[in-house]
């Protein structure tokens, strides 16, 4: 059984009036930041339900946007994240949606460069805690509580056995895992959530291995964003 981290209980350290519109999308939006790997060009955001509603008088804009910045729960930057994103260079799109299924406090984000995108969807579920439910179409539920990573791979046999194998030769427990795939040896997402840091060491043998396309690692804990 895994015990809840003190963030979990007391709630983040925040700037802002809600840790669900505020604190909750700060880590949404410096999740997929972790996820891309790099700074975006540009940045499309779709609010839904209470986010939608309150974006602006809450501050959801400004958290999101702080957290593409790469910026914690309780950086001061937040207030005038805008203009940093703006001096930074990315262009960022406000927009409002409608999805009854979704949680009322859903954000999807779409980053982009010259050469790639991703898309990833995440709610902000109370208290500052987050689950990302979609990311680039494959369906996923991960918290960011813990470092996490995604591995990017074709649906092959054996795959998802040598990527938990490296794990275990490294001396890392894995305490939350999740697979989805587009179709039948079709396009696939391993998302591998674990106790302790996960080394660079580790990510470069994954990424050596067969039918891996690429290596993402969500780490909050962290002030580095790699991939």
């Amino acid at each position: 059984m895994r015990f809840k981290d003190v963030f979990s209980i007391i709630g983040p350290s925040m700037v802002g009036p809600s840790s669900s519109h505020t604190a909750g999308a700060v880590r949404i939006g410096r999740t997929a930041r972790h996820i891309f790997g790099e700074q975006p060009t540009q940045a499309e955001i779709v609010f839904y339900g209470s986010f939608a509603d309150t974006y602006r008088g809450h501050g959801t804009d400004l958290a999101v946007t702080a957290g593409l910045l790469d910026m914690d729960t309780d950086d001061l930057r937040i207030r005038d994240a805008l203009q940093e994103a703006k001096a930074a260079g990315i262009e960022i799109v406000f927009q409002t949606g409608r999805k009854p299924t979704l949680h009322p406090n859903t954000a999807k984000i779409t980053l982009r460069t010259d050469l790639r995108q991703d898309v990833v969807i995440g709610s902000s579920i109370g208290g500052g805690n987050i689950v990302i439910q979609s990311v680039n179409d494959f369906d996923v539920g991960f918290s960011v509580v813990y470092p996490t990573l995604l591995v990017f791979h074709d649906d092959r046999p054996g795959i998802v056995a040598n990527i938990t194998s490296l794990f275990s030769s490294e001396g890392l427990n894995i305490g939350y895992m999740d697979v989805d795939r587009k179709g039948r040896s079709g396009d696939a997402l391993t998302v591998v959530e674990t106790d302790e840091a996960i080394p660079t060491s580790l990510m470069d043998r994954l990424r050596s291995l067969p039918y891996v396309h690429r290596i993402s690692l969500a780490d909050l804990t962290s002030r580095e964003v790699r991939e």
